[in-house]
Parts: structure tokens; sequence; C-alpha cells
């Protein structure tokens, strides 16, 4: 029986699954392979470890591999996909198609078929695709030039607003939080240490953001808030190309939801639901979130987008 890889490239982690046609054979995680995040040879370590877990768990040369889709955040990005192109293949055998992680999101909620999916977690990407099957974006341009509503973003955003409302003498628990969390001894430690080059993984500090916010901090809230109506700005920019594209107004995507934001940030996520429906109230959002891999599970079981690939 045919055997086929999937895997799902996040900006901390990756996620691997090799089925047949009738079940997953073996799962497994690894640190990222995104080359953006990780050097090379760390990438190629991660990968090897992977791989070689799941030919321990299934028995399967992995050289017997009919197709592989990967979906990987940064897929514009040539320093990522040519890693992947290059290295893949070397050691799994079979056809190779590279999509964008928030692409086999997309089929994981909604196969072939239409609809609207908000990946949020260390970095974002919405993405939609008509009934014609055309696929539009918006957003994930990277954690300078978008990311909107993602981890990144909002740990920047908290630092930023805890700035502000220090500057105007309010008060917020955020301040001591962070310096809590990053073992810090003052505002002027913590200007430094977010300044530095490189820079601190920003998205570390969801959680705290998250529990300032629970415990009642208003600056805190408004920064999920915030984060989420940016992310609905995107979805409502994709509605009506997604309508204009089949001259159809009444047309309305459902809306799906991927990435560690989405799962366990209520408040960024609610208020996402909550700004799109302030537009498009006949909307329908999908409850919990959809597993990306078994987009790229669907895509390497059916050969679907592989005729791209030359």
């Amino acid at each position: 029986m045919p055997c086929f890889l999937a895997i799902d490239v996040g900006g901390t982690k990756a996620d691997y699954a090799l089925v047949n046609e009738d079940r997953t054979l073996a799962r497994v995680r690894s640190g990222s392979i995104k080359r953006m995040r990780v050097d090379a040879q760390t990438a190629t370590d991660n990968l090897e470890a992977a791989l070689r877990e799941l030919t321990a768990q299934s028995g399967i040369d992995l050289r017997t591999v009919v197709r592989t889709c990967v979906g990987t955040a940064g897929q514009t990005v040539p320093l990522v996909t040519d890693w992947l192109h290059a290295e893949i293949p070397l050691r799994v055998g079979g056809d190779l198609l590279v999509l964008g992680d928030v692409e086999i999101a997309l089929d994981a909620a909604f196969p072939g078929q239409p609809g609207i999916l908000a990946l949020a977690g260390t970095g974002s990407n919405v993405a939609g695709r008509t009934p014609r099957g055309d696929i539009f974006t918006a957003g994930g341009w990277g954690p300078v030039l978008s990311d909107q509503g993602s981890g990144h973003r909002i740990g920047v955003q908290a630092l930023r607003a805890l700035c502000l409302a220090r500057d105007g003498g309010t008060s917020t628990d955020l301040l001591p939080a962070i310096l809590g969390f990053w073992k810090l001894g003052s505002f002027y430690d913590l200007v430094a240490f977010a300044n530095a080059s490189p820079p601190p993984d920003f998205s570390q500090l969801v959680k705290v953001v998250v529990q300032c916010a629970d415990r009642g901090d208003r600056v805190a809230q408004a920064v999920l808030e915030q984060q989420g109506g940016e992310l609905a700005d995107l979805v409502c920019l994709l509605i009506p190309r997604i309508q204009q594209s089949v001259d159809d107004s009444s047309f309305m995507p459902g809306l799906a939801f991927a990435g560690s934001i989405m799962e366990k940030v209520h408040r960024v996520r609610q208020s996402l639901i909550d700004a799109v429906h302030e537009h498009y109230p006949a909307v329908i959002a999908m409850a919990g979130v959809v597993d990306p891999l078994q987009g790229a599970i669907w895509h390497a079981k059916t050969g679907a987008g592989f005729e791209r690939v030359e």
C-alpha cells in the first residue's frame, strides 16, 4: 500500500505524519526546520531526528514514500523553500510539493472547497478560496510588515502599550509581570533588553499578556482585542474579493481558524469574530481550530496541487 508524508513547518516546531490510504502510521514533532528561524545545521538535525523517529515508529523506509506535502510559514521566502526542496528529497522518496502553512490549514478546514482560514501562531496569515478554486491571501508578510494577531505582534504591542501607559501615568500589571518573566530589574533594563540585537523572542510574552488580561488589566485586554480586530480586518479584505471573483455579492464563505493564538487566546479569537460580524453578520465561524497537518495529508494522498511541480 502506498505511503505519503505530510509536514507542517512552523516557527517554533514542525509536525510530521506518515500515512497510507487507510490510517496514520506514525506522527512526530521536532524543533523548527524553517530556515528563517533556525540555522541550516539545526534545521538538518531536527529534520533527520524526525525522519528517524517516523521510520522507528512505522518500520517504513521513507525512500518508498510516493508523495510528500510540506506546508510552511515563510513559503514566499527562497531561503525557506530552497532548503526544503534541497534537503527533503535527499532523505524521502517520491514527489514533493511545498505550500504555505495557511493553504494547508485552509484545506484542513475546507478541502478543495471555498472558505476563509485565519491562522495565528508565532506569525499570522489569512487565506480564502473562491468557489472556482482561486486563492487570495492577506497578511503573512512577516513580523516587521504584518503578522497581525500573532504571538510576535502581541508581545511587541504589549511592550509598546506598557511604555505608553508609563508615559501617560497609567498603571498596568504588564510592567512588573514582564520584568518578572524576563528576570529584569527595572523599566530601563526592559528598554535595553527589548531593543537588543538580536532581539528577544517577543512571542514568549503572550502568556504574560493573557494572564494580566484575565486578572482584569485593561491595557493587556486592549492589546489582545486590538490584535483580534486587526486580524479581522484581513478577513474583511478577502470576503469582497471572493464575492467579486464569482460576481455574487450574496456568497458568504465560512470562516475557520488555526494556530496556537486562535486555539488558546480567547480574547483575540472572539474579538476577530465580533469585528467580522460587524461588517458581515452572515459569516459562520467554525468551532475550535483545525489541524493544518490534515490539509497536508489531504494534498499528499489525493495528489491535489502536485501538477504545479515541474
